[in-house]
């Protein structure tokens, strides 16, 4: 093909065929705050690549946080642990994949589906790390680097189709105007306006071991409030009687509890007007990435080495580093497996306090 053909472009003194690097399927079905670490991957093929068709392949409980996303072609739904878990669903979605008729796929999640359902679509360049379960089904395999951010590590896929160097760059989520409509609607109820100043609060998680302890929470917002900040307790449905329980605890009308009440999105659109955010290692911390608000993050069993720590720049980690138990694993767990729950119970409300206000004082942002 003649190289000032139209459907050739130049990228970095290499030439790329358009045709042949028109389609992309990104596929990661795991938790929230991995969808949301690996749209670097997303944005960068298009900002590269503008000509580009991206589709995401993801669990319907983490789709919702890629809605109205500019450099997302479509989202796919693969229910893995609903009525279509399974072989039936597992032939469905291929089906769809088949006739997507996909060039490329790139695929952060490492397991042995994931890897095995780009395979048997006939997708012919199949891009993924070598901890992958299915890396043997794969064209091209990448090192996962320990070292390296989970954006970083999920970006270093990309260097098999041009040159990506030390880029960082942070997700983006876009809440649309009914998101907004709702965010400022509860801000007007609750008698706030433009000059006052909140905080985010996620004190829930997937994992019972990554939750900082009640009592801390508690005696954190109350220190909070004593200096006129207004406390949003964010999470989902299951968060809510964990959030009512801190809020009865504080018995302050400065407590508002959301947990359940709003969407992702919405989440988002509430946790970017705030000053900051505190939050266990859960999803919260990377959508306040996404929506550039600084986070302290309280990391108990597992830790920021595995690469997950928060993205932006000014946001502070709080851990308990000397204890030998830990990181007990990459994940939390449902229980401590020493039974002492040293790790979080260690962390106090005054450290946590402390390192609330250095955040503040270095980057206040007017919600």
């Amino acid at each position: 093909m003649d190289v000032d053909s139209p459907q050739v472009e130049k990228y970095k003194g290499k030439v790329i065929n358009q045709l042949n690097l028109q389609k992309y399927l990104i596929v990661q079905t795991a938790f929230i705050g991995d969808v949301i670490l690996t749209l670097p991957i997303v944005q960068l093929i298009k900002e590269k690549i503008p000509h580009s068709e991206v589709d995401f392949l993801t669990i319907s409980r983490s789709a919702e946080i890629l809605n109205n996303h500019p450099d997302i072609n479509s989202i796919i739904i693969y229910e893995k642990n609903k009525e279509d878990r399974g072989i039936i669903g597992f032939l469905k979605i291929l089906k769809k994949l088949k006739q997507k008729k996909y060039q490329i796929a790139v695929i952060p999640h490492r397991s042995l589906r994931s890897a095995l359902l780009v395979y048997m679509a006939g997708i012919p360049k199949r891009i993924g790390f070598d901890r992958s379960a299915g890396k043997f089904l794969f064209t091209d395999i990448i090192e996962y680097n320990n070292s390296l951010h989970e954006i970083e590590r999920n970006i270093s896929l990309l260097s098999k189709l041009f040159e990506v160097g030390e880029l960082k760059i942070s997700p983006k989520l876009y809440p649309d105007i009914s998101d907004i409509d709702k965010i400022e609607s509860i801000l007007a109820n609750n008698g706030i306006n433009k000059s006052e100043k909140f905080i985010c609060v996620a004190p829930g998680s997937v994992w019972n071991t990554k939750r900082w302890t009640k009592e801390g929470y508690i005696e954190l917002i109350k220190k909070l409030i004593k200096k006129n900040y207004l406390i949003f307790l964010i999470g989902s449905e299951s968060d809510f009687m964990l959030c009512d329980y801190i809020k009865r605890c504080v018995n302050d009308s400065k407590v508002i509890n959301l947990a359940g009440e709003l969407s992702l999105l919405q989440s988002a659109e509430l946790i970017k007007r705030s000053v900051l955010m505190v939050s266990n290692d859960s999803a919260p911390v990377h959508i306040a990435t996404a929506m550039n608000t600084p986070v302290v993050v309280i990391f108990g069993p597992t830790s920021p080495v595995f690469g997950f720590y928060p993205y932006h720049q000014e946001s502070e980690v709080i851990e308990f580093a000397n204890l030998k138990c830990r990181p007990c694993r990459i994940h939390g767990s449902k229980k401590c497996p020493t039974g002492k729950f040293e790790c979080m119970t260690g962390i106090t409300h005054e450290l946590v306090l402390d390192k609330v206000e250095e955040l503040l004082n270095k980057f206040d942002k007017v919600g």
